[in-house]
């Protein structure tokens, strides 16, 4: 009779590899919905030099 046996290391291997795999399809899937919501027209492209909020003023004064 053959028994298994798993070491603390592959253990937690078995774990980081569990936790990455999750990690990725939540991080690839959340870009693929995003994607689909701008495609059709229900999100906003994101810019960052929207989020800048600089006048005219705050120009001259520098």
């Amino acid at each position: 009779m053959n028994f298994l046996y798993f070491d603390p290391g592959l253990g937690a291997m078995i774990i980081q590899a569990i936790v990455a795999a999750v990690a990725g399809v939540l991080l690839f899937s959340k870009n693929l919905v995003y994607k689909m919501k701008l495609f059709f027209g229900l999100a906003k492209e994101k810019n960052a030099l929207n989020d800048i909020d600089v006048t005219d003023s705050d120009i001259e004064k520098k």
